[in-house]
This record gives structure tokens, sequence and C-alpha cells, in this order.
């Protein structure tokens, strides 16, 4: 829903600066930024929260239009302060059910950062296999160059 990128924006804006999981651009508004997170429809963006508080968000969709739409794709970015908790699994779960109530024959991640350890194994967790790595494609902060994962679930 629209009205809660101005909540997701103050853990996105963190996210995104600190560099480690997602490839944006790092001179990113809230204006730049919120067309990159809130889908629109066929794609749907949400939120985990705890009462008013967003824990994290998750956008959701197919990975490419025409002939690649019936594979989904999605994002997540979990609150740096409800870390550990269980949002991530929670949003994960949750997009694959609503990947599978669209009749989406899988799920496909298109560049996980392999040194985000509780990612991959929580993907994994849920049923996703790596399916490749493309070496260096990820300028890590601390790391230097990095992989990035491609991920697959079936869903079908």
């Amino acid at each position: 829903m629209d009205s809660d990128w101005p909540r997701i924006w103050p853990f996105f804006s963190a996210i995104v600066a600190a560099g480690e999981t997602y490839a944006y651009p790092e001179d990113l508004t809230s204006e730049t930024a919120r067309p990159l997170w809130m889908e629109t429809p066929p794609a749907q963006t949400v939120v985990a929260v705890d009462g008013e508080s967003v824990l994290g968000s998750a956008k959701f969709g197919p990975n490419r239009p025409g002939r690649g739409a019936h594979i989904a794709t999605a994002s997540f970015m979990v609150s740096p302060q409800a870390q550990g908790r269980g949002v991530g699994r929670a949003l994960g779960e949750y997009a694959l059910a609503w990947a599978r109530q669209r009749g989406y024959h899988g799920m496909q991640f298109n560049a996980v950062v392999e040194t985000n350890e509780p990612a991959v194994h929580l993907w994994q967790d849920l049923g996703f296999r790596i399916i490749g790595t493309v070496p260096e494609a990820f300028r890590h902060p601390r790391h230097g160059l990095v992989g990035l994962h491609v991920m697959y679930h079936p869903l079908r």
C-alpha cells in the first residue's frame, strides 16, 4: 500500500546505505527509491507489522514480462531493529504462498549476495536452491568483490 512507504523508507535507506545486500544506487532519495520498491499490479508490496511498527517489507511479482511471467521473484528487507525475530521467514512464507495462489510455476531470486549468510540459509530452509553464482558481481564494502547467487524454488 502506498501509505506504507513512509514507514518502509527509514529501514530501506539504512539497508541500502550499509551496502551489504542490495545493489541499489547509493544516492537514492525517498522519491527515487519509492518506485523501485512499491510494486504495481500484478506485483505487490507488503509489510510485516507489530502493532503500528513496520518490521519489514517484501515485494513480489513476475520475474520477467511476457514469456517469463510464469516465474515469480521477490525481494525482502527487514528493519535492523527487527532482525532475528522471524520477520524474514514470515515474509518469505507469505511470498511463496502468494505465488502459489496465483499459479506461478516457480520463484527465482536473481541476486542474493553470497556473504548474506542469514538470507542464504533462510531461503535454503524454505526450499530454494542455489542454481548458479555470478562471481565477483557485487561490490561489498567489507569483503570486496563477492558473488551473487541465483536461487530457485519450484512451486509445482
